[in-house]
């Protein structure tokens, strides 16, 4: 191998306590046993925990790190840290280098200032982070980063990795189920899998500080629609700027040296919007290196003079930010792993593939508004639907061919597509292809992609671990219940086609291989009888339907008071990011915008008295014009300024988070883009160096 790719061999992974550094810092036995908690899930031996500490001690240090930290996911999307130095101090004056099996394990956090849906008090502040053995620690900014999972007092999940965890197991059991009856004896355990692409602005630093908007609220509030957005394509998969280039090539190295397979990257579709994908891992793992991966892009850009926005709509106009979750389920046995989701060359013939499709499209039909919940959010609202991210309708895409074959299982019909073929390009130079069983659908919300479902719902600024969650347990669910008939069948084959004739009997509504973004599917899907879930605020509420804590209850996911307090911290979180991106319009407008547009409107009333009184008869109809259009748009802005203010007044009286949250849905956010309205028709009109902040067309290339 040539030096580049030495390098990249040797640092891939340092920074991280994977089995290369297991085998080398822990004595043989330990490794073994810890081995096993992590490959098949055992109870970790309590007795192990001071020689794993002891080993990953000697591992940090010798790392560089001075300190480690418990790294949780509380239920704010994000990661928290405590850090604590691995020093400790002796009667001499001196110090020693100390980490024990306890501080492994167990750290204690103040639980009474992050979200929890009232399963905590301001009074009752203990919470608990326990470590989470299968994903393995690292080293960053000289400290030891333990994942963890995050607990109250008195037992309740106050994070997201808990329940993630929690529905593997579940899936990992009901899947199982599914793959004895077929025979299959070499299979030890089955993985929920998952892998991130993530799309994300890069804006220029300078340019976005001029900005109230985007500092306090991750994306523009106000801003006039460039002359050229995206309309001519030549950003998406286009030439990456230099400065873009080196960006990621320090985010690959970064990612890398944590063990994150970041793989793929290009420009997406709008201006200044890129892509970063990684390959795709265990769900938990994957939903730590999505983590990694937003952490990592923000702090490089910033390193870079640039500013890295993760909203879903940071301009409105062109394309928002999405996150795809591949999603699919590997069995493992002694040879390694395959995907229980792999059709084969033969997928009609493939009856335990077909079953295990059957699976999800009842599934997704049965619990659609558990999937749409879990990609809820009202940064999402702004981006679902528009004509650039797929509707808030569920369905499912599986290709002409594959849903052809589940219908003449169902009506024993004739088919007549089998396989793909060989693609045809017409140049004789060029290779014949094998064609793929169906083509891509980018409309489609949970599409079959082979060997994995892409859920496109995601947004960009969000952890992956609540959708996955929500699918773990709602195949785990279904699969449960074909496995019942599978037991008890004398003829599996046999079963396993009445099994799928019944799902597609009752939910093949469910798939759509069409246009997701045409007027034509939201009527058709009404006459399915499909959710059209259209807020996160309508969304909230299907956390709390009886048959979602049935199902949850079901399989120690989520118990009915955790349920709650997600419903509860969904509305808080919808009603305060309305509040702070309302407040900020209101600060732009009443310091930044009216006071640039008066002294711009004096300016033209001004030259206009001046053209007047010169010995010249001059054409003032221009600048009048002007100023007529400046000085009504100004009143209109003023105006809706003021009934913003009542707007938000009213709204926070409201005497419960449901009813707060809905005057903010219903009261708060239409008059924000009534405001918004007069103030973009006003940067169109005023001089550009009249105008308080930087424009469209200076954020959107200002990277050139």
């Amino acid at each position: 191998m040539n030096e580049i790719a030495d390098r990249l061999m040797t640092s891939y992974a340092s920074a991280v306590f994977n089995e290369t550094a297991m085998r080398k810092y822990l004595p043989g036995e330990t490794y073994k046993q810890l081995k096993k908690t992590i490959d098949n899930g055992k109870p970790l031996d309590p007795a192990l925990a001071d020689i794993v500490a002891n080993g990953l001690k000697r591992w940090a240090l010798d790392q560089g790190a001075t300190h480690y930290t418990h790294w949780f996911q509380p239920m704010t999307g994000f990661t928290a840290e405590k850090h604590d130095s691995f020093i400790n101090p002796l009667p001499d004056g001196s110090i020693i280098m100390s980490f024990s099996g306890k501080e492994l394990v167990r750290g204690e956090s103040d639980a009474s200032s992050f979200p929890s849906g009232g399963l905590r008090a301001t009074f009752e502040a203990r919470g608990y982070t326990i470590w989470d053995c299968t994903s393995p620690a690292f080293v960053k900014d000289e400290t030891l980063y333990i994942p963890t999972c995050f607990s109250s007092f008195t037992g309740e999940a106050l994070d997201m990795k808990t329940p993630l965890l929690r529905s593997m197991e579940v899936i990992n059991a009901q899947a199982m189920r599914i793959v004895r009856a077929f025979g299959d004896n070499d299979t030890k355990r089955v993985i929920a899998m998952a892998g991130a692409e993530q799309e994300y602005f890069l804006i220029d630093k300078k340019l976005a500080s001029k900005r109230l908007d985007l500092i306090t609220c991750g994306r523009t509030l106000f801003g006039a629609r460039p002359a050229k957005g995206q309309e001519l394509d030549d950003h998406y998969y286009g030439n990456i700027k230099d400065r873009v280039m080196a960006f990621m090539r320090e985010v690959d190295n970064e990612l890398w040296r944590l063990g994150v397979p970041a793989k793929t990257e290009h420009n997406e579709a709008a201006p200044a919007q890129h892509e970063l994908a990684n390959v795709y891992s265990s769900a938990n793992i994957a939903c730590d290196q999505n983590q990694l991966v937003m952490e990592t892009l923000k702090k490089v850009a910033l390193r870079r003079d640039m500013i890295c926005l993760l909203h879903e709509k940071p301009f409105e106009g062109v394309n928002g930010s999405g996150k795809h979750n591949n999603w699919s389920i590997n069995a493992v046995n002694a040879d390694g792993t395959k995907s229980l989701l792999d059709q084969g060359k033969t997928p009609a013939t493939n009856a335990r593939f077909l079953l295990l499709l059957a699976a999800v499209i009842w599934a997704v039909d049965e619990y659609a508004g558990l999937l749409r919940v879990s990609v809820a959010s009202p940064s999402n609202d702004c981006r679902l639907g528009g004509h650039e991210a797929p509707p808030c309708i569920m369905s499912i895409f599986l290709g002409d061919m594959l849903t052809d074959v589940l219908c003449e299982i169902a009506t024993g019909g004739a088919s007549n597509i089998r396989e793909g073929g060989n693609m045809q390009l017409g140049v004789t130079t060029m290779p014949n292809l094998p064609k793929d069983v169906s083509d891509r659908n980018r409309t489609s919300p949970f599409a079959f992609t082979g060997k994995k479902f892409e859920f496109r719902m995601q947004g960009a600024s969000s952890s992956i671990a609540e959708c996955n969650t929500v699918i773990n347990t709602i195949v785990a669910e279904t699969l449960s219940k074909i496995a019942d008939r599978l037991e008890k069948a004398e003829d599996i084959f046999l079963e396993t086609n009445a099994i799928i004739s019944d799902v597609m009997r009752d939910h093949k509504r469910i798939i759509f291989n069409g246009n997701n973004y045409s007027d034509e599917w939201r009527k058709e899907a009404k006459e399915r009888g499909l959710q059209d879930i259209p807020d996160a605020v309508t969304a909230a509420a299907e956390l709390i339907r009886p048959s979602a804590i049935e199902l949850f209850e079901k399989y120690g996911i989520y118990s009915r008071k955790e349920l709650e307090a997600r419903y509860e911290i969904r509305l808080e979180s919808y009603i305060k990011h309305c509040k702070i991106e309302a407040e900020t319009m209101l600060e732009m407008c009443n310091r930044q915008i009216l006071p640039a547009v008066i002294s711009f409107a004096a300016f033209l009333a001004k030259s206009i008295v001046d053209m007047r009184g010169t010995a010249i008869a001059l054409d003032i109809s221009a600048p009048s014009a002007i100023l007529k259009d400046v000085s009504a748009a100004t009143a209109g802005l003023r105006s809706a300024s003021q009934k913003l203010s009542k707007a938000l007044e009213n709204a926070q009286k409201a005497p419960d988070n449901i009813t707060k949250a809905t005057a903010y849905r219903d009261k708060v956010l239409p008059v924000m883009a009534e405001m918004r309205k007069y103030a973009d028709k006003l940067e169109s009109c005023v001089d550009e160096k009249s105008w308080p902040f930087p424009s469209y067309n200076a954020l959107l290339f200002g990277l050139e």
